[in-house]
């Protein structure tokens, strides 16, 4: 069954620090909006063939209105790029109904949040959701410069102003980040969004300071991906084809080649659209989706970054 889509309209436009697009979107037919959790994000469709995954960061609990940021990357391969050009004030687009891989864990008695620049989306529906439960929580939005960063206003007058923490280079230097974290306790739970580095950074640290894995939470928006290695063959089960996946290709180019039409969007294997059972074989994970456990049970593969480390996997597609 296809997906069904929302018609929005973009009703407000702004350009915030440096090269932030914040974007309000409401329903074209004036109806409510699908209430989401925070940490959910939607799919976008910015141009035919051109899908991308945006964090909601407006309050969880207003219908009438999403917000997101978009900040305009350099490298774009056409996403950050089509919605600073055509998302403009007054124009109408798709987007699919939020979906939530980044949830807030429940029975938590602190949360501490953690945003990196553009990474600070989804934090902010996490901040409204956690002071409207009246949940203990510090919301740290990391960046280069003030002028440099987006949402500051907002965040200086949310209902749980008194709650964020700013740290930017050019003003404190480099985060205190044993200090932010503290020890790790029962209950107590992280949450990170930014660029890979800065996540990997604040992972790290808080396995250092002895979080357990359960209580570190994560959102990749962006991922290198290492299509390295020998060739394998790939084996489409249900569609009688088989391919050979050659060294420097991914699953999803060999497969695509041959006809076999898979669901993708970010191709970085951080939006798990590309998911596909593994019936034989073992996968080469290369994704930031999958969990840890879910990878170990290597019966599940995002074909357009992981490979093999067996000769040929078989897939249920």
């Amino acid at each position: 069954m296809a997906e069904q889509l929302l018609d929005v309209i973009v009703r407000k436009r702004e350009l915030q620090g440096d090269g932030v697009v914040v974007l309000d979107l409401t329903r074209a037919d004036g109806a409510a909006l699908p209430l989401f959790d925070a940490g959910a994000h939607v799919d976008i469709h910015i141009a035919p063939g051109l899908v991308r995954q945006y964090s909601l960061c407006s309050d969880p609990a207003d219908a009438s209105v999403y917000r997101l940021g978009v900040l305009k990357d350099p490298a774009s391969r056409g996403g950050s790029a089509g919605v600073h050009a055509h998302l403009l004030e007054g124009r109408q687009v798709q987007i699919s109904a939020p979906r939530n891989l980044f949830p807030l864990a429940e029975g938590a008695t602190r949360s501490i949040l953690l945003g990196g620049g553009i990474g600070i989306t989804p934090m902010i529906a996490m901040a409204y959701a956690l002071e409207q439960r009246g949940d203990a929580f510090e919301l740290h939005y990391c960046g280069r410069s003030r002028n440099h960063s987006a949402f500051l206003a907002e965040l200086g007058s949310a209902p749980f102003a008194s709650k964020v923490v700013t740290h930017f280079d050019d003003e404190h230097g480099r985060l205190d980040l044993a200090a932010v974290l503290g020890q790790g306790r029962a209950r107590v739970h992280m949450y990170t969004c930014g660029p890979a580095g800065f996540m990997d950074w604040v992972i790290d640290g808080a396995r250092q300071q002895g979080y357990a894995e359960d209580h570190i939470h994560k959102e990749y928006f962006q991922a290198e991906v290492d299509a390295s290695g020998e060739g394998f063959e790939v084996v489409a089960a249900r569609s009688g084809k088989t391919v050979q996946v050659a060294e420097g290709q991914s699953i999803l180019q060999a497969l695509t080649a041959v006809g076999i039409d898979i669901p993708i969007s970010c191709e970085q294997g951080v939006c798990g659209s590309c998911l596909c059972d593994v019936l034989e074989g073992e996968p080469d994970h290369r994704d930031v989706y999958l969990t840890d456990d879910e990878k170990a049970g290597n019966d599940q593969i995002l074909v357009c970054c992981s490979r093999a480390k067996s000769k040929k996997l078989v897939l249920d597609i």
